[in-house]
């Protein structure tokens, strides 16, 4: 007796909800069309069908007319009984349901799950350095990433292979915003390193965004590749020395045109060259560029303090008589 019981409920939520469409996941571009199919519902009119949805634009359920009305720019009912969605934006995320009855009586209904997604351009790294010094923290770059939904994930590649933050020799700094219009976001992560004495003397960075919706291969910003220079005495940061041999140091594209002479770098605490005889200070350069300083609003003025001595000195910069770089400038 209970087991007859049991089939007759279940013959009774059969004959209720006939055959019903497994739930389907759809996933569309934002601002691409998207046609859902009513199956089950005849190809021509007449038809009894009913398209109903949830999303972000309704607080409940909306039931559509197939005679058209006000939502006919964001959904209506096509002549076959599929549903149009001319332009899918993210309040389309949610749930379509469609309920057709043939012309034999046989009902089915049509389940989709619906999300939207929008790949953004290849990410970029803003501020990248210039070179990097060994046993301290430095500041690799911000990677930045415009205009994705979902906002998927930042990433960050050391010599070809993931990076990943310990707290010690890297840690990143991530922040995410969405535009108040559109909806999209915006990603940044800004890498801070501190290599290891003696370790690689040319370490290559790259970022790359990898998007949550669809399932994509990821987008990477081009490498780049820094120096890393041992810590100087004291605390001087990478170490200076008169370059004995010009051509060697032409050789590495490491020589700047000074008032007395060239420099080159070591890049580690000893260098290969023999110690340098110290130089005194006689006369500090500024060098202006473009020549004059004169450049239209919005443009770039470079200043070069040139101070050939040796031991290398100390270089502040005043501003408004204010030490620029110590918290005092206004």
């Amino acid at each position: 007796m209970a087991a007859g019981a049991a089939a007759g409920a279940w013959v009774l939520v059969l004959s209720l909800w006939g055959a019903v469409v497994g739930s389907q996941n759809i996933t569309a571009r934002i601002g691409k069309p998207l046609v859902l199919n009513c199956k089950g519902a005849p190809k021509k009119p007449p038809q009894q069908l009913e398209w109903k949805l949830n999303t972000g634009r309704t607080e409940a359920w909306k039931v559509l007319s197939p005679q058209g009305g006000p939502w006919d720019s964001v959904a209506r009912i096509l002549p076959n009984g599929s549903l149009l969605l001319p332009a899918v934006g993210i309040q389309d995320e949610g749930t379509f349901r469609c309920r057709a009855t043939s012309r034999n009586g046989k009902e089915t209904k049509s389940n989709y799950q619906v999300r939207v997604y929008q790949i953004p351009g290849k990410p970029e790294i803003v501020d990248p350095a210039s070179e990097l010094t060994a046993g301290v923290p430095n500041k690799v770059g911000t990677c930045v990433s415009e205009g994705s939904y979902p906002a998927g994930t930042l990433s960050w590649h050391l010599d070809g292979k993931p990076l990943i933050p310990d707290g010690k020799g890297a840690s990143v700094k991530e922040e995410t915003r969405r535009h108040p219009e559109t909806g999209l976001f915006t990603l940044q992560s800004e890498l801070m390193v501190t290599p290891a004495r003696g370790g690689a003397p040319r370490p290559t960075f790259s970022c790359s965004f990898s998007p949550s919706l669809p399932r994509r291969r990821a987008l990477h910003t081009a490498p780049f590749q820094l120096t890393v220079w041992g810590e100087g005495r004291g605390g001087e940061g990478p170490k200076l020395g008169r370059a004995h041999s010009e051509s060697v140091a032409l050789r590495e594209g490491r020589v700047k045109p000074m008032a007395t002479g060239t420099t080159h770098r070591c890049n580690s605490t000893s260098c290969p060259f023999p110690p340098p005889e110290p130089v005194p200070l006689k006369e500090v350069q500024l060098m202006v560029e473009p020549e004059g300083g004169a450049v239209a609003p919005g443009s770039t003025v470079t200043l070069t303090c040139e101070a050939p001595a040796q031991p290398p000195p100390q270089i502040h910069w005043i501003k408004d008589a204010l030490w620029v770089g110590r918290g005092w400038e206004p």
